[in-house]
This record gives structure tokens, sequence and C-alpha cells, in this order.
């Protein structure tokens, strides 16, 4: 069965469910070939929540680009050991990628499309298909940005299915899982960093601004390819 043809049964089959329920679901339907993209930024605690409620063994990858903030590091370290999860697994640029494509360290200040696809694409598809994954769970949320508003709870993208548990969540209920379960919030959310990528690519958000208008503040760029094909790179 395709990938397009496995969304319209899953939203046939399972368009109702959300929550733990849902990812349970996913995790029984994928047998294991399945795992949870997470950013451990600002909002990532309630879908691990979920995951880890749905099965503590639920599979998480973690992209360590080499330039997040040690808060970050932190956090997923704290929110690892408070929700009791099991299998989180770091991807990254490996040496030969970094040797090959950012051998300064700069490549963010030349141009960021191709700092995200070596530091953040590259690493995740390898990991995918060195896992042999069918599926992958996103954190992704309509009224993140313009960008996001149509989003579906199941979509197609290079051959494997994307679940998006949390796709049309709002703000408050978000705030409200957060409250319920007394989950940690990420140390730079109470000093106005609303959306947390690399240090280098990242800044504080304006009072009522889109949350995601502190990533890559000044350019025309709203997404770091992880879930888009940028003009001039193949994913």
């Amino acid at each position: 069965m395709d990938a397009e043809t496995r969304v319209k049964h899953l939203t046939d089959s399972y368009g109702t469910l959300e929550g733990a329920s849902l990812l349970a679901a996913m995790h029984e339907v994928f047998g294991g070939r399945i795992a949870l993209l997470s950013s451990f930024g600002a909002e990532s605690a309630v879908l691990l929540a979920l995951a880890a409620e749905a099965t503590p063994d639920f599979p998480v990858l973690f992209v360590n680009t080499g330039k997040l903030f040690g808060e970050t590091l932190r956090y997923r370290d704290q929110l690892v050991t408070r929700l009791g999860l099991r299998d989180v697994r770091e991807i990254g640029p490996t040496a030969d990628d970094l040797a090959a494509g950012d051998k300064d360290g700069m490549l963010f200040r030349r141009d960021y499309d191709a700092c995200c696809h070596l530091r953040k694409t590259v690493p995740l598809d390898r990991a995918l298909a060195t896992a042999g994954l069918e599926a992958w769970v996103t954190g992704r949320k309509r009224f993140q940005s313009a960008t996001r508003a149509a989003l579906p709870l199941f979509e197609a993208e290079g051959g494997r299915v994307k679940v998006n548990p949390l796709s049309n969540w709002d703000k408050d209920r978000l705030e409200e899982e957060f409250t319920r379960r007394d989950l940690p919030r990420h140390p730079l959310e109470a000093d106005g960093f609303l959306s947390i990528g690399c240090y280098t690519c990242t800044e504080r958000v304006a009072p009522g601004a889109d949350p995601r208008s502190g990533r890559w503040a000044g350019s025309a760029k709203t997404e770091c390819g992880i879930h888009t094909t940028m003009i001039g790179i193949a994913r």
C-alpha cells in the first residue's frame, strides 16, 4: 500500500482519535516502524507526554544540529527523565557532513536553507531510511503559522506517512494540557523565545507576534526544511 492510499485508510479508520489513543493506535498499526520527531522546544512536552502515555517505548528522534541552546539539551534530559521515555535517539550531521558542507561552522551566515538541510534534513532522512521507518509523528499545529493553517491529521511525504496529532489544537488547549499535567517549561520560554531552534537563528518574539517570527528573523524563511521542499535543494 503506497503512502497516499495509507493516509486515506488511516483518516477513515482513525481520524476521530486523538492524543495518547491515536499514538497508541499508530504504534500498533506500524509495528514499531514509526517514530516521533521532537525538537524538545517550547511546546514539545505535551506531545512527548502523550507518546509516553501511549507507551514509554515510543521511539523519539532528536536532531542535534550542533548549534542548539544548552538550555534545550538540559530540557531534553529533564523531560526524558520526567516522562520515562525509554527510546530517545539522538541524530545529527556526521563529521564528514560538516567537513564537506560547513567546514568553518558559519554556513548559517551564508545560506540559511543550506545550513538547515545539512544539519537537520540530511540527518533525519538518513535516520528514517536506516531505521526502515514507514511513518513519523510531528508536533506541528495549525495556529503556529500561516504555512501550517491547513495541516491535516495524516499526510504522505516521501513515501512515508506523517502523523500530526496536535494539528487542530489551539494555544489555549496546549496551555491547559501543560497545566493539567504539570509539565516543565523550556527555560527560554519565559525570556521571550516562543519557537526555539538553533541559537544562531533564534530570537525573542515580540508580544502578540507569530510564535515563529523569531526564527530566521529578517528573512522570508519560515520553515527549516524538514517539513517542506526548499527551492534549489532536493529532499
